[in-house]
């Protein structure tokens, strides 16, 4: 038997989900990706795939943790999820449109909002 509580959720993302397959992803120029990089300190080409990374290191788990949920609520809101890795105090994150089969404008959009969350960090 089906939570019918649920229902409306299983609704809500089969038609987000849709929303998503018609929206088409272009990737950043060259241009654009070399403009991002130097206007953005900290965020590197990762080796051996169109991405980028940076790492954050926070005082303690309660800050770094609670920089990765702004993180989360901004990309689910957005339909964009960082892939990341988060041991204690650091959060590393990758950034790349799997749409786009590279970088794109959600991952500037994104990286821009993870550096404000960041606080200074």
């Amino acid at each position: 038997m089906v939570n019918k509580g649920w229902a409306w959720l299983e609704i809500w993302l089969c038609r987000s989900s849709r929303k998503r397959r018609n929206q088409m992803v272009q990737k950043l120029s060259a241009d654009a990706r070399e403009a991002f990089l130097g206007e953005n300190p900290g965020w590197k080409p990762q080796d051996g795939r169109d991405a980028i990374k940076k790492t954050f290191v926070f005082g303690d788990f309660n800050a770094a943790w609670g920089f990765m949920n702004r993180i989360a609520l901004a990309a689910e809101k957005a339909d964009h999820h960082p892939e990341w890795f988060n041991v204690y105090n650091k959060v590393e994150i990758t950034l790349t449109t799997h749409d786009a089969d590279g970088l794109s404008e959600r991952d500037v959009s994104l990286a821009k909002f993870i550096d404000s969350a960041a606080g200074g960090v």
